[in-house]
């Protein structure tokens, strides 16, 4: 996504399974590749992680 992802807006190389479509590829933006999660963005668990992304995304929706 050139011009970032927005809030609320799924990234366009997000799979059904909720896979990256680029992840391991050489054309994955820098961004994702530097991303390090950690236990405070992604919890102890799946459903804890995407509370945790979807609090995020609420959070820096533009207003």
């Amino acid at each position: 996504m050139p011009r970032g992802k927005p809030a609320g807006v799924p990234c366009v190389q997000l799979l059904p399974d909720l896979r990256c479509a680029l992840f391991g590829r050489p054309e994955r933006p820098a961004f994702c590749v530097s991303l390090r999660p950690q236990e405070s963005m992604c919890g102890a668990s799946a459903a804890e992680a995407h509370a945790l992304l979807e609090a995020l995304e609420v959070a820096t929706r533009p207003a």
